[in-house]
């Protein structure tokens, strides 16, 4: 039977490379800049944020003023986008615009132009040699192979009952440090990840196959709310 982490480092894998030939290998040192490329530091409700070029992996091209994203096998050659050290090199990754530092705040995503991707927030200074759900420094949920998931630190929970939604919502509640996934028509939590905000945090996006778009700047459902 296969460990969890044999199964992330199959599910987390971009041009041949594994979570196992990553850490076997030598991570860079990455130190961000102070000036980031986020627009504000979120703290109330109806979060609006854009997807940020900045982070994008090379495979990944921004669309819809960049609020969808879609995955391109062979992408562009790493040379040919600008380097800066907020850019995911290895990994198909990109992160929202907006650092959320408190409250509670929802959104949506298209999915159904996928099959293998992952939607969560990360900590906002998260180490662009990782992969989200494959670090203490994110928490996503991931489809792949037909199945959901949960994952953080390179553990994987089986998210059941899901079946294959066109839409999903996430819901963060920065204090109460809660992430859960979101059946937007009933509307109900499908699946919540506990976790101690320690950071700003960011919405945080994988993906492997397809399209998927996002959806800010919305309210919570009354199902939903405490």
């Amino acid at each position: 039977m296969a460990t969890p982490a044999n199964s992330a480092a199959r599910l987390c894998r971009l041009a041949g490379r594994t979570v196992a030939s990553l850490t076997a290998g030598h991570k860079r040192e990455i130190s961000l800049p102070a000036r980031r490329s986020y627009i504000s530091s979120s703290t109330g409700s109806n979060l609006q944020f854009k997807l940020d070029e900045r982070t994008a992996h090379s495979s990944l091209d921004l669309f819809k003023k960049d609020t969808g994203v879609i995955y391109r096998m062979l992408g562009l050659d790493p040379s040919h986008v600008q380097d800066n050290p907020e850019r995911f090199r290895d990994w198909a990754v990109v992160f929202g615009n907006e650092k959320i530092s408190s409250g509670r705040h929802y959104w949506e995503v298209t999915v159904k132009k996928s099959q293998e991707f992952r939607v969560g927030v990360a900590e906002a200074l998260m180490s662009r040699d990782d992969c989200v759900g494959t670090n203490s420094s994110s928490w996503v949920f991931g489809y792949a192979q037909r199945k959901w998931f949960a994952m953080t630190n390179n553990k994987l929970a089986p998210v059941t009952l899901v079946g294959k939604p066109d839409r999903v919502g996430i819901l963060v509640d920065y204090e109460a440090g809660l992430l859960g996934l979101v059946d937007i028509e009933k509307p109900r939590f499908i699946h919540t990840i506990r976790v101690q905000f320690k950071t700003p945090i960011c919405p945080a996006f994988g993906l492997w196959d397809g399209e998927m778009l996002t959806h800010s700047g919305l309210e919570e459902p009354e199902g939903l709310k405490k």
